[in-house]
């Protein structure tokens, strides 16, 4: 039964963190592809930042999977409900694949070669389709059902396990990450549900590290966009 005595979730943000994920994913390839072979410090830096993605990606499912696909199957109608089966179907095939960009990532870290480099970047290849299908499908059936069902504090359950879960010194980036192309309003709704204290310093701080880390990776702190 979908709740009636409390506030529903407001999945904007949902929006903001796929267009971080597509624009993030897709320009892996080249960046590691880019990688001159035996060069042990820059294949250290780029297989951290395929790492780090690869955790949010995982966090990001994992709190679906646990806080979003059982609440919708208890609340949504008999007609809707397979596209929950779907969600989970195509959440199992991104994990083996993202199992898959982990080994690869950790072999590459490893012996800094042509061979597993290359290895890395075809297996993201072959996980940015899936995953972009995945979102986009994500985005059109199952951000309304969550308006619909799921509560706000329920919701609310994804970023902060996903923040628990993710090392202290990344978050910074990571939320600048997704502050690039989000809308501001997105983003004053995310801010808003900050520790107080954090909440006048977040901004700044998460811009400046995502435009530090990019510089390192990309040589610019305005790498390509692919909101419209």
């Amino acid at each position: 039964m979908t709740p009636t005595n409390e506030s529903l979730a407001d999945a904007r943000d949902m929006f903001a963190v796929h267009t971080m994920l597509r624009r993030e994913f897709g320009l892996m390839p080249a960046l590691i592809r880019g990688v001159t072979a035996d060069n042990k410090e820059r294949t250290v830096l780029v297989a951290d930042h395929v790492a780090l993605l690869t955790l949010v990606l995982e966090l990001h499912h994992t709190g679906e999977d646990k806080h979003i696909w059982p609440r919708l199957r208890e609340r949504v109608s008999a007609e809707v409900a397979p596209i929950v089966e779907v969600m989970e179907e195509q959440h199992d095939s991104i994990h083996n694949s993202l199992l898959r960009v982990g080994k690869t990532t950790e072999a590459w870290r490893e012996s800094a070669s042509a061979a597993a480099r290359d290895a890395l970047a075809d297996a993201i290849d072959q996980l940015i389709p899936p995953l972009t299908a995945h979102l986009a499908l994500e985005e059109e059936h199952v951000v309304p059902l969550i308006e619909q069902c799921i509560t706000k504090a329920e919701y609310a359950l994804l970023p902060q396990e996903g923040v628990s879960m993710t090392p202290p010194e990344s978050l910074p980036t990571i939320f600048g990450m997704v502050m690039y192309e989000a809308d501001p309003a997105v983003v004053d709704m995310i801010v808003a549900d900050m520790p107080a204290e954090v909440q006048p310093v977040i901004r700044d701080l998460s811009t400046k590290a995502y435009a530090a880390k990019t510089e390192q990776l990309y040589g610019t702190a305005t790498p390509p966009r692919i909101a419209g």
